[in-house]
């Protein structure tokens, strides 16, 4: 009686245990399928809507690109959505918006599992790298992220890369600082593609947002990155 009762009870705690690991793979991709983006903005008073405006690259190692002219497509058609108006040269334009993308060469980290310290479940935590050390850990600036101890003895390698947007607007006539903003992720893509359309959509979701404030901004892609 008592055997049949430990085996029943191993096999419940066994099925218990697959069942919990099929949740927590579904939870993963749904999560995967995000993007996560920590966005700071400072801004004065900005013109109202009707003026116009210029995108010139920040860095000089961008400008007359021909990506940097795709991506700044991208600022331009979001601050066409907010009212304003396009100029025909930087010379015409009211407003000047200085902007700027980087992705770094990444870092590599491991881990025992593969889902302890999963880079789409919580790669950053209040501005650093974080590490659980067994069962959920809970929502901090970067999302959850999972460890389970019956699943353990293998190891993960992955590599964590760190992509910026920067966007500055000054006012043409008096040079004077109008808004200053940059959004930051760490995913495993490098792909800027992938990368910039997402962070600029986060840095202009309820821009101009308020001055100082860091948000965590989740961004629901429309196509998977492309390596």
């Amino acid at each position: 009686m008592i055997a049949g009762r430990a085996a029943t009870r191993n096999s419940l705690q066994n099925w218990l245990k697959l069942a919990f690991a099929g949740l927590m793979l579904t939870m993963l991709a749904a999560c995967a399928t995000n993007f996560d983006a920590s966005v700071t903005r400072f801004q004065s008073q900005l013109p109202p809507p009707g003026q116009s405006f210029a995108v010139v690259a920040d860095d000089p190692a961008l400008r007359g690109g021909i990506e940097f002219g795709q991506y700044s497509r991208l600022v331009a058609a979001q601050l066409i959505r907010l009212g304003y108006v396009e100029a025909p040269s930087v010379d015409t334009a009211s407003m000047v918006v200085g902007f700027s993308y980087r992705v770094d060469n990444g870092h590599s980290y491991t881990s025992p599992s593969a889902f302890y310290g999963d880079p789409f479940w919580g790669p950053w935590r209040g501005g650093g790298f974080y590490r659980g050390h067994g069962g959920f850990y809970g929502a901090g600036a970067w999302g959850y992220g999972w460890y389970d101890p019956w699943f353990g003895g293998g190891i993960d390698s992955y590599t964590i890369y760190t992509s910026e947007i920067a966007l500055k607007i000054d006012d043409h006539a008096t040079g004077k600082r109008l808004f200053e903003g940059k959004a930051q992720a760490a995913s495993t893509s490098n792909h800027l593609p992938y990368l910039v359309p997402n962070l600029v959509e986060a840095i202009f979701t309820h821009f101009p947002g308020a001055s100082g404030e860091t948000l965590r901004i989740t961004v629901a892609p429309e196509k998977a990155a492309k390596r």
